[in-house]
C-alpha cells in the first residue's frame, strides 16, 4: 500500500507502509495458539456407555480404550484386540507414568472381556484404570 505526500514546495514523495512486523506478529500468535491447544484424543468408535450416579470428570490427558458391542477392543480407531492393550498402554505410559487409562465399554460387553482389558492395562503398568460411564 503506497501513500503519496505532497509538500508545500510542490514536491511529491511516495511512502511505503511496512507490514512485515504485522505479518510476523500474526504468525507468532498462530504458532502460540497451535502449540497451546489441547487436542482431545477419541477412540474412533461409538459405544453406548452404562449410566452411573457416581460418574465424575477425569483428566483430558489419558489413554482411551474402547470395547464395542461386538467385542472389538479399539485404540485410536484401530482394532488392537485384548492382547494389544498391554503393548499400547506400556508404550504410552513411558511418557507419563501417572497417565490414567479410561475404558469406554459398551453396556452390552461381557464382564469377562472388560476384566481382561483391565488386567492387561494393569499388567502394562497403569496406575489408574477407570471405566467411562454416562451421568444419570
Amino acid at each position: 500500500m503506497k501513500r503519496r505526500r505532497i509538500f508545500a514546495n510542490g514536491s511529491k514523495q511516495t511512502e511505503d507502509i511496512n507490514i512485515s512486523p504485522l505479518i510476523d506478529m500474526v504468525f507468532i500468535l498462530l504458532i502460540f495458539f497451535i502449540v497451546t491447544t489441547v487436542f482431545v484424543e477419541e477412540t474412533g468408535v461409538e459405544v453406548t456407555k452404562p449410566q452411573a450416579a457416581s460418574a465424575s470428570q477425569l483428566e483430558k490427558n489419558s489413554i482411551l480404550i474402547a470395547i464395542t458391542a461386538n467385542g472389538n477392543v479399539v485404540y485410536g480407531g484401530r482394532d488392537v484386540g485384548v492382547n494389544g492393550v498391554r503393548a499400547v498402554v506400556r508404550r504410552l505410559i513411558q511418557e507419563d507414568a501417572k497417565m490414567p487409562v479410561i475404558i469406554q465399554a459398551d453396556e452390552s460387553v461381557p464382564t469377562r472381556l472388560l476384566v481382561r482389558v483391565i488386567d492387561e492395562a494393569k499388567l502394562a503398568g497403569a496406575q489408574s484404570v477407570n471405566i467411562s460411564t454416562e451421568k444419570r
